[in-house]
């Protein structure tokens, strides 16, 4: 665990990375359409396009990653966790089911909620030197 708190910011950086990486790759494939629906493709768009607010996050966090100040930790983890309830919510409605059909989940959807994961814990536990005052 403690290297993890040494390297968490890189490990999020990466995880951030990951996660708009998992939106081009195939989330489910649905077996009525034949088709494989990924961040940016839904079938007439019905799910919308998560990838595009993923990309945008990840931006953000990658930023806020990089910052060395206790204002920048506090908001990536109100971001990260942002990131993490939306991937839920997106996990949640691209693998359910429908007219009593059942979309296959692929590597895409689950690389994109562990990163999202990932993220969260490592914006929980960031590697910063705090200047402590002597005691008089």
């Amino acid at each position: 665990m403690f290297a993890a708190m040494k390297y968490s910011q890189w490990i999020g950086i990466a995880a951030s990375i990951l996660l708009v990486i998992a939106g081009f790759l195939p989330w489910t494939y649905h077996p009525d359409l034949n088709k494989n629906f990924t961040g940016f493709f839904t079938e007439n768009n019905v799910y919308g396009k998560p990838g595009y607010v993923f990309v945008w996050m990840s931006i953000i966090t990658i930023v806020f990653f990089a910052i060395q100040r206790v204002w920048a930790k506090r908001w990536n983890m109100f971001i990260c966790a942002l990131v993490l309830a939306y991937a839920i919510k997106s996990f949640i409605m691209y693998s359910g089911c429908y007219r009593g059909i059942c979309p296959d989940k692929l590597a895409g959807l689950w690389i994109m909620l562990v990163s999202a994961a990932l993220m969260m814990a490592m914006a929980l536990f960031p590697d910063m030197k705090l200047n402590e005052e002597p005691k008089k």
